[in-house]
């Protein structure tokens, strides 16, 4: 993944794109505050636990690669990221936005994934 463009995201932000792809889901859940809240596919997964389930039926499910498109910060307790995924899904490409929402601790509270609208 090419993370030139979230460089100026916060840091929960940056390691999630990192991490989140990777083999180390559990660091990834970690950036998450306990009572977190993840929208994906429609779906809400609410609270650590949930959120942890998601991420390791989303690594294990398809192979794909991810590439950041953009990125934006306009504000401490927030962040966007337009990502393309390139895998053995249906498709097989589609570009996704990560919207974030962060805490005073910088600790991700919400993530919003959902196809990028043309």
């Amino acid at each position: 993944m090419s993370d030139t463009p979230i460089a100026g995201c916060p840091d929960a932000v940056h390691a999630f794109m990192r991490l989140a792809i990777g083999d180390d889901r559990a660091a990834a859940a970690a950036l998450f505050t306990e009572n977190a809240t993840v929208t994906d596919d429609g779906r809400d997964h609410v609270g650590i636990a949930a959120v942890r389930t998601w991420l390791d039926r989303e690594a294990s499910e398809y192979t794909y690669t991810t590439t950041v498109v953009s990125a934006s910060s306009p504000s401490a307790g927030e962040a966007s990221v337009t990502a393309r995924l390139e895998g053995d899904f249906p498709g097989g490409l589609v570009d996704l936005d990560y919207r974030f929402d962060l805490d005073e601790q910088r600790r991700l509270t919400r993530l919003v994934i959902e196809p990028t609208r043309s």
